[in-house]
């Protein structure tokens, strides 16, 4: 018999902070993962709110927490919650040697792959635009030959219009000798910026261009897989500032946040069980006794005092919708909240200013984050809900991804 205090179910951000979260409070954890989970596929920085319910930027996320619905995943997991959550995080990260910095009352304004800036409370200090942008008089924007999805020139037009035209702005390329006839990741240039030779060949061709405070290289997301030592040393050789963009996946970002907090559950002792697929539950009434994976052929029972979902909700398979108005659970059999109405599930504009209701589909909860049904009533009473498995917010919409994730799963944690 396979048995924990906690068994969290999910590897993506809230899955990997569950799992720490219990283990530092001294808790004999399981984590069973399927798959790569969804870091490699987001910038890793930490968005807590960035637009309300009519699209109106937040200047101060935490007291736009007020006057969210109640509904809203934020107004179970309270703003003691959340701020507990980012010590918590911000901890763990400095421990690291990936610091992360910011705040819950204002925003940071982070460049994107094509030159827009986006908002978010937590960056490592290689996107921390806003820190950087002031005083820079020379905006270098830095292309890789071979790099598919990142377009310098689109990227210079889009932040002079962010930025001010009173700048000077050049677009310079490095050349990584990685091409080999084929489009190189941002992935390949980060192994190859993790190697001295890449770091020497990478600041030597820019060299040139830098040596003056008042200059700002932009660059891919790209310098270095693990820790922010490529970022240190570059930055020290260029002899000014070095600013990373966030990116399409996948993300070397998300991916140093990933390693981090799988090196640090390892260090904490936590069963890391991959390529597990967690198919079923066994139920006593309003408690869960064990849950049924499956690995290759075999299946396995993992009992525990408590379980945290965290499979990914209606993006990762964590709840799935084979006919309309008809969401399923398929772990616990939990009731999925969603909009009602098919023409009520997509917006005109995918992009436009109002939530997708199809983005909502997802789990209510009480305030300790126990699945609830249409009344109110508690479901499953040691079984706690996280991230995008909760219902009731557009993370995408809102920016608040990261956010949620973060704190539903320290909450759940602390439970």
């Amino acid at each position: 018999m396979i048995r924990s205090d906690v068994v969290v179910i999910g590897g993506g951000f809230a899955g990997l902070t569950a799992a720490l979260a219990a283990a530092k409070r001294g808790q004999t954890v399981t984590l069973l993962t399927y798959g790569e989970g969804t870091l490699p596929l987001n910038s890793g920085v930490i968005d807590v709110l960035g637009y309300d319910e009519q699209h109106n930027f937040v200047e101060n996320p935490l007291a736009a927490i007020e006057d969210l619905p109640e509904t809203h995943p934020y107004k179970k997991i309270g703003v003691k919650a959340l701020q507990e959550a980012v010590e918590f995080f911000c901890g763990v990260a400095r421990k690291n040697h990936i610091p992360y910095h910011g705040s819950l009352d204002r925003q940071m304004m982070v460049p994107t792959a094509i030159g827009t800036l986006k908002p978010t409370c937590l960056t490592p200090h290689s996107l921390s635009g806003s820190e950087v942008f002031p005083g820079k008089k020379k905006i270098i924007v830095v292309g890789i030959k071979g790099l598919k999805d990142f377009y310098g020139d689109i990227m210079m037009v889009n932040l002079k219009k962010a930025l001010g035209e009173d700048r000077e702005y050049q677009l310079v390329e490095v050349d990584t000798g990685l091409t080999g006839g084929r489009d190189i990741t941002t992935q390949d240039v980060a192994r190859w910026l993790d190697t001295d030779a890449g770091t020497a060949s990478f600041t030597k061709q820019l060299k040139s261009y830098g040596g003056e405070t008042d200059v700002l290289f932009i660059v891919p997301q790209v310098l270095g897989t693990k820790g922010h030592a490529c970022y240190q040393t570059i930055s020290s050789r260029l002899g000014t500032d070095v600013l990373e963009t966030t990116c399409l996946p996948p993300s070397v970002n998300g991916m140093r946040l990933q390693h981090v907090l799988v090196d640090s559950l390892r260090e904490m002792g936590v069963d890391i069980v991959e390529n597990t697929q967690v198919i079923g539950s066994e139920k006593d009434g309003k408690t869960v006794e064990a849950v049924i994976a499956k690995a290759a052929s075999t299946e396995r029972k993992y009992y525990a005092k408590k379980f945290i979902l965290a499979t990914g909700g209606f993006y990762s398979g964590g709840i799935t919708m084979r006919d309309f108005e008809q969401p399923k659970e398929p772990i616990f059999d939990l009731p999925v909240w969603f909009v009602k109405g098919e023409e009520n599930w997509t917006n005109k504009e995918l992009f436009g200013n109002a939530p997708q209701g199809f983005a909502k589909t997802g789990i209510l909860t009480d305030e300790a984050l126990h699945p609830i049904d249409e009344a109110g009533t508690v479901v499953l009473e040691n079984v706690h809900v996280v991230g995008r498995d909760l219902g009731g917010y557009d993370f995408c919409f809102e920016h608040s991804g990261n956010g949620v994730a973060l704190a539903s799963a320290y909450k759940a944690a602390m439970m």
